[in-house]
């Protein structure tokens, strides 16, 4: 699988959970669903905020 942030561009992804990744680069969670990607910023208690409202789908979209 080769996953690319949609934030930083990196593949330094490492899976964290059954389709869930991590991005080594910006630090964001990420998580793929229906084949779109999902991004997520990790807050300092833990918890996930989504930022796919800062990326189109098209750029979300996995490509396999």
């Amino acid at each position: 699988m080769e996953l690319v942030c949609p934030n930083c561009r990196s593949k330094d992804i490492g899976k964290i959970g059954i389709n869930q990744y991590y991005c080594w680069n910006c630090f964001i969670e990420l998580s793929l669903s229906k084949g779109i990607i999902h991004t997520h910023q990790v807050e300092e208690d833990g918890s996930l905020s989504s930022l796919d409202d800062l990326f189109s789908e098209e750029e979300r979209r996995y490509h396999a």
